[in-house]
């Protein structure tokens, strides 16, 4: 562990490496998940429409239920709320599994079926990401939010790797069961963990969730750091995760390619991911890692237009890894930031708006992205998407030094709540 520097030392705890072990085990789940319904979308719909919509479905949710979901994830028991929403998110699997084994799925259902899968992730995001404070010490707090986001770009990589065999000898089936069984597991691991009890719980209830809700908006907005950070990471994640999100069209119109390409591209986006991670994991300090954030933006857009322009697959798969490189740069060290930054008391709500960031922004890109695509082909709206991502870029460069300032320090400023 100690030939891996900080990220050794993170992983040297019991309970981070039960935590990360049971991330691995239920987003590798998840991965296969993903691959199995776009394709099975793409299946029974030929449009790329109908996969913008299953990918809104799954993450749109966090747009309603993520606020309430951290302001639930400050007031209860964060282990008991994390087992509670995984466990129905593996039942969610079975459900669908079962439904096409019996010949029953009908794309209305597959998107209702992966909005309830949604609105449990977005209750287990806050609940599980506001407990690794309470894993390690803070001091190796960068390196554990790195851990768990290489945790994810990991499963990016193996996923891939196991759902494209499973989807082409046996179908969806197969991997959507794989996925249910991969939450089990985790869901079974939560309770060995020892979690000191401040940090199993935020705070005793202080009024409604809606009213704690509204003031994790009032503190992230009145922030001088976090605020303006989390609406840049916003914008940015609506112009450019759409590609990642219904990436079926784009290996079949594109590429040629049926789920080996599919697979392929995803597997390269979480190797690039991965090593990129690894990178910032063993950095393990918080300077720079504002610059880290806003810089990444800038490459992802210009590899995706590279990703895009081209109709030579092995050069779109270089693309795909630099799109994972620099997407796992950004979502590192904004998390990191983010975490380092937030009033403990406030943490839940905090990290549930970065949660609303990752599935709700994407999901929206994917939504416009899959519409505009049937009307303009894939190529222009993507292209346009990504200029205007560097356009948001400049913005981000300009508020960069006052944004280092507030989130960088040892001790954060704290907003008025």
């Amino acid at each position: 562990m100690a030939s891996f520097g900080a990220l050794g030392r993170a992983l040297s705890h019991r309970d981070a490496r039960l935590f990360f072990g049971a991330s691995l085990t239920s987003w590798t789940g998840l991965w296969v998940h993903r691959i199995a319904v776009s394709w099975l979308a793409w299946e029974m719909t030929r449009s790329a429409f109908w996969v913008g919509m299953v990918a809104f479905s799954d993450l749109a949710p966090a747009v309603i239920f993520s606020p309430i979901a951290g302001a639930v994830a400050d007031r209860m028991d964060r282990v008991r709320l994390t087992m509670l929403s995984q466990a129905v998110i593996a039942c969610e699997a079975a459900l669908v599994a079962l439904m096409v084994a019996s010949g029953e799925m009908s794309i209305g259902v597959l998107l209702a079926l992966e909005a309830l899968s949604g609105t449990a992730a977005s209750f287990s995001q806050p609940a599980r990401q506001s407990l690794m404070p309470g894993l390690v010490p803070r001091a190796e707090l960068p390196a554990a939010v790195a851990c768990n986001s290489l945790c994810f770009n990991v499963a990016r990589f193996i996923g891939p790797a196991i759902a494209g065999p499973l989807i082409a000898t046996g179908g969806v089936v197969p991997a959507v069961l794989f996925n249910s069984a991969s939450y089990v597991i985790a869901c079974a691991t939560m309770p060995l963990l020892r979690v000191d009890p401040d940090q199993r719980r935020g705070h005793a209830p202080e009024g409604s969730v809606w009213a704690e809700a509204a003031a994790g908006f009032r503190y992230a907005g009145r922030h001088p750091g976090i605020g303006p950070l989390l609406a840049f990471a916003a914008i940015a994640a609506v112009l450019m995760r759409g590609v990642q999100e219904i990436l079926p069209p784009f290996v079949e119109r594109l590429f040629g390619r049926g789920p080996d390409g599919l697979a392929l591209l995803t597997a390269s986006i979480g190797v690039g991911a991965l090593f990129a991670g690894l990178w910032v994991a063993n950095r393990g300090r918080l300077e720079g890692a504002t610059a880290l954030a806003v810089g990444a933006v800038g490459v992802q857009a210009l590899v995706t237009i590279g990703f895009v322009a081209t109709g030579a697959f092995p050069f779109a798969l270089l693309c795909a890894a630099a799109m994972g490189a620099a997407g796992s740069v950004h979502g590192i060290s904004t998390q990191t930031l983010v975490q380092n930054a937030a009033d403990p008391a406030m943490r839940g709500r905090v990290l549930s708006l970065w949660g609303l960031i990752t599935r709700a922004c994407p999901a929206l890109g994917a939504l416009a992205l899959g519409g505009l695509g049937e009307v303009l082909g894939l190529r222009l709206p993507t292209i346009l998407a990504m200029l205007l991502a560097l356009g948001v870029l400049a913005w981000g460069v300009r508020r960069l030094p006052r944004m280092a300032g507030a989130l960088e320090a040892r001790e954060a400023p704290v907003a008025a709540r």
